[in-house]
């Protein structure tokens, strides 16, 4: 995690403060429907425990040939991981200039597919206020810059695995239509176009860019960044978005 925006992190009672003001303004009947936003990786799951898996499957693939460094990681777990492979194998006791490359090529043919989304776990407490926006009257936009081809299935089953609202009316998933689509790219063509289902009137992402984007773009939004990992060097947070790190609203 980075500690670029740890001093403007909310405290317990103002981030359930905010949570439960966006619930109210779920609620509120006047005017028309209300939609909520979230970003998948960083924001509502802990893709931490699928970098996990795969550096231990690179592990039984190193077990022969670099021993030292499989031991290192078959160590690894979620606190090792920060937001660049190379940089956690490094953390981890990986040197090898190679091995980077070669390890950087197994994730990758790993992380952007389907089948490791099921290891995958909720950023604390995300899935109850997930369902109480649901459970509020909101649409529920899950908003990713996971890819169609290759990550909308996992993405749906480790939704409804972990309990999120998927699969019903006044949920959905919306995925980039490739791989190659920059994110932030993709989220600025999509953010308008949410005005079709209704008033957006709250986002939560990981990204700095992304919630400065979707104030420009939804000015009475509640922007929110979830302050886990993201992606380096990242702009000035807007003054207006609110910064938490868990979504819990119950002790």
């Amino acid at each position: 995690m980075g500690e670029l925006f740890t001093h403007r992190r909310l405290g317990e009672v103002e981030r359930k403060r905010l949570l439960r003001e966006v619930l109210d303004r779920v609620r509120d009947p006047s005017g028309c429907a209300k939609v909520v936003v979230f970003d998948l990786d960083g924001t509502i799951m802990d893709n931490r425990p699928r970098v996990v898996a795969i550096l231990h499957e690179l592990a039984e693939v190193w077990r022969a040939r670099h021993p030292n460094e499989a031991t290192a990681l078959a160590a690894a777990t979620v606190d090792d991981v920060v937001y660049g492979i190379v940089d956690t194998m490094r953390r981890i006791g990986v040197s090898e200039p190679t091995l980077h490359e070669e390890g950087f090529r197994f994730w990758r043919e790993r992380f952007f597919q389907d089948p490791h989304l099921r290891h995958d776990t909720e950023t604390p407490g995300a899935g109850a206020f997930v369902r109480a926006c649901y459970d509020a009257g909101a649409i529920v936009v899950y908003l990713t810059g996971r890819d169609l081809p290759n990550m909308a299935l996992g993405s749906f089953a480790s939704l409804r695995d972990l309990g999120f609202p998927i699969g019903v009316v006044g949920a959905e998933l919306v995925v980039k239509p490739d791989f190659d689509t920059p994110d932030a790219v993709f989220k600025r063509e999509v953010a308008p176009a949410l005005l079709r289902l209704g008033e957006v009137v709250a986002v939560f992402d990981n990204e700095p860019a992304n919630c400065n984007l979707f104030l420009e773009i939804h000015p009475a939004a509640t922007a929110v960044f979830v302050d886990t990992q993201y992606a380096p060097d990242p702009p000035p947070l807007d003054p207006r978005v609110h910064v938490i790190h868990s979504f819990e609203l119950e002790p």
